[in-house]
């Protein structure tokens, strides 16, 4: 049985208990803040009741894998959610938070019993980032809560083999 690769998981698809950490940076929390809405928005839309998800707020992107990894560190989630927004500027800042923070989190998804699903844009203006945050291409925070969505089913799948 299969599902094709980008249908939204219906809520009697969804498991009931599915806990969720979200974290968030507040640097860009206008482009941050939409992010969240939509993944909250797709979490409940899909049945995950808003007791089942915890929202944390970080500085930065470089601060989302050490957050991961603490909430990792409690047992208490089935996914870590990390949502932020790197706008490249004039300067090579851009490449080293970008490579921080997408080597950090791959890490984390190699080593734990958890996905942690990567929603943090990495762009090259505000404008880019406006269009991914509940613009023109969508929201890119609602489609990381789809992708914790469609890895817990996959987590939950592989364990009933």
């Amino acid at each position: 049985m299969s599902t094709s690769d980008n249908a939204p998981i219906a809520a009697d698809q969804a498991q009931r208990d599915m806990r969720v950490a979200v974290v968030r940076t507040l640097w860009n929390s206008h482009i941050t803040g939409a992010l969240l809405q939509g993944a909250l928005d797709t979490l409940a839309g899909a049945g995950i009741e808003d007791e089942m998800v915890d929202v944390f707020e970080v500085p930065g992107a470089v601060e989302l894998t050490f957050a991961a990894s603490q909430l990792i560190e409690t047992g208490l989630y089935d996914s870590v959610i990390v949502l932020g927004c790197v706008v490249r500027g004039g300067t090579p800042h851009f490449d080293y938070v970008c490579q921080s923070v997408t080597q950090g989190i791959t890490h984390l998804n190699s080593e734990c019993d958890i996905p942690v699903i990567f929603g943090v844009l990495t762009v090259d203006c505000e404008q880019d980032a406006l269009d991914r945050a509940g613009g023109r291409c969508g929201n890119k925070g609602a489609e990381a809560a789809e992708a914790a969505l469609h890895m817990f089913d996959f987590m939950d799948r592989v364990k009933n083999i």
